[in-house]
């Protein structure tokens, strides 16, 4: 079966399936778990399941993984979010005096959806995408990921695909999830640069000098700006996208562009005559003029929804979440291998729940030893099953991230012990 088999309303038959058998409830639970860490941390952690017939259930909480595993496959929900870390149960904030129910922790979250670039992507638009303009979402990666690490030093990053159009970063440090909003409102404004609606035509200006981390981002952008601007998106060869570039260039510049590209056709050799009118202004103005590289940073700099970063209760899908329409599955993206990530090669649960009925090589010899050890049969199958599938590679990269978190909340632990023993 491929991935474009997927039926819609085959969803309700395979979610059962999917939850029983294929959900990676462990490593769920040890990623939200953070170690134990912090008393309660799991138990008052907010979940909200999108039901059959967009029934929305929020301020769903429970105490360890099994009660977790039990709900969510009575339930079966077509969507899982995840909220914030509150000061009570969020399954009894109505039993709490008003008030004092508060969100205490999140993670410091971001949201990348496909749909706010449309102004500046000709092969799709609305929730299409096309390998063309996935390029975008790896710029996004490339410059948030850096500046997120190198800029505020930030360590745990998950990048999750979102199943459909867009991408998620959840940074998972223990300094991320005690932001107050008033600091998550700072972060999100710093990594923020494109800015105004559909009607505002120019939506980035640089001032003078360029900020470091603006001149990090744009060392970045210019590794893939020819490849998808001027080649794959063609900014420059048809009339309709030309006037949008030529809209973003400096009155006094325009005409003699304009001229210029009467007698030059190729996209690649117009840019170059973009960047050298840019350059010969630039030695000449008493303030510095960075037209060609606020369009370069205008079609190609992450456009965040900055929204779902600031609050602390802010809910946002969770990782291995299924998308109902395209019946993706909401997986993590190993950056090591970003290059080659391919959206349209994630797994469907179609596709997953079909490969749990084929055989692999040596399964018949385990089955033979299940036999033999009957007792632990059950857990060991659960361990196999998403291995067998086209989820057991992202299941494992998922495995890694939390090897890496973990060394943080072993860190927390042994002082914590070490404290304790000096009293």
């Amino acid at each position: 079966m491929s991935n474009l088999d997927y039926d819609p309303a085959s969803l309700p038959d395979l979610l059962p399936l999917y939850y029983r058998r294929l959900f990676p409830f462990a490593q769920y639970y040890r990623w939200l778990n953070y170690g134990g860490v912090q008393k309660n941390y799991f138990q008052n952690r907010e979940f909200s399941f999108t039901l059959k017939d967009d029934i929305y259930v929020r301020y769903q909480s429970f105490t360890n993984q099994s009660e977790l595993e039990k709900e969510m496959q009575k339930m079966n929900p077509y969507k899982i979010d995840i909220g914030a870390v509150y000061s009570h149960r969020p399954n009894q904030h109505n039993t709490v005096k008003l008030g004092s129910f508060q969100a205490l922790e999140k993670e410091l979250v971001f949201d990348i959806d496909m749909t706010d670039y449309d102004d500046v992507r000709s092969c799709c638009s609305a929730a299409d995408i096309c390998s063309k303009c996935w390029t975008l979402m790896t710029i996004a990666i490339r410059i948030l990921d850096r500046a997120l690490r190198e800029d505020f030093g930030f360590q745990h990053l998950l990048w999750v695909y979102s199943g459909r159009r867009g991408i998620h970063c959840w940074v998972c440090d223990e300094a991320a999830r005690k932001l107050s909003v008033a600091a998550r409102s700072a972060v999100a404004e710093y990594l923020s640069l494109v800015k105004g609606g559909e009607e505002t035509v120019k939506k980035v200006t640089l001032s003078d000098p360029i900020h470091p981390f603006i001149r990090e981002s744009l060392i970045l952008v210019e590794r893939y700006f020819t490849r998808y601007a001027l080649q794959e998106q063609d900014i420059l060869g048809h009339k309709e996208t030309l006037d949008k570039v030529l809209a973003l260039v400096p009155e006094d510049i325009l005409s003699h562009l304009q001229q210029d590209f009467q007698n030059e056709k190729k996209p690649e050799s117009r840019w170059k005559l973009i960047r050298d009118h840019a350059t010969r202004k630039q030695a000449t103005a008493k303030k510095g003029h960075y037209f060609e590289k606020e369009i370069m940073l205008q079609y190609c700099y992450p456009r965040l929804d900055v929204n779902v970063s600031k609050g602390v209760n802010h809910l946002l899908k969770s990782p291995f979440s299924v998308h109902p329409k395209t019946g993706r599955i909401s997986v993590p993206i190993d950056l090591r291998e970003l290059e080659k990530f391919d959206p349209f090669a994630v797994p469907t649960i179609s596709l997953i729940c079909e490969e749990l009925d084929q055989p692999k090589p040596g399964e018949e010899d385990e089955k033979a030893d299940d036999k033999e050890n009957e007792k632990d049969t059950a857990e060991r199958r659960k361990i196999r099953d998403y291995k067998r599938t086209s989820l057991g590679k992202y299941v494992k990269y998922f495995d890694q991230f939390l090897d890496g978190v973990a060394r943080s909340w072993k860190g927390e632990l042994l002082k914590k012990s070490d404290l304790q023993k000096d009293f």
